[in-house]
């Protein structure tokens, strides 16, 4: 198994940035691949799947990004202190909700499956972004 601690969240205004930590613990080689995403609250009630924000791949380092953050946030691993952080700049009112750092072995899958909630078992509890 694999555990994961998220922190970093808070509110920031439109423009502004935030920095993101992921701490891992446990069994790593369950958790080769690391992943953020982030979901509105009353999507969560709804039942919308979460939407997947980037992803790092320990093997070879090689990083993923939807189309929405990219070149505004930059996700990165931090191996010595077994952190994954997301480094999101230039925050848009769009981008507020719950992040999740989540972990998996996504082995071949990676890295079609990056971006799908349904291919991590390994989830944090969660951190809070609010723009304004």
């Amino acid at each position: 198994d694999v555990q994961l601690v998220e922190s970093g969240g808070g509110s920031v205004q439109v423009g502004g940035s935030l920095r993101l930590s992921c701490v891992l613990s446990g069994d790593f080689y369950s958790g080769n691949c690391v992943a953020w995403f982030r979901q509105a609250p009353e999507r969560e009630r709804e039942g919308v799947e979460r939407e997947g924000v980037a992803a790092i791949y320990s093997h070879n380092d090689m990083k993923v990004y939807a189309d929405s953050v990219k070149n505004r946030f930059t996700i990165s691993r931090d191996n010595a202190k077994d952190t994954v952080y997301l480094q999101m700049d230039s925050l848009k009112p769009e981008d507020a909700g719950i992040y999740y750092c989540a972990a998996e072995d996504l082995g071949s899958r990676w890295p079609e499956a990056w971006k799908y909630a349904s291919s991590y078992r390994y989830w944090g509890q969660g951190t809070q972004v609010t723009v304004s």
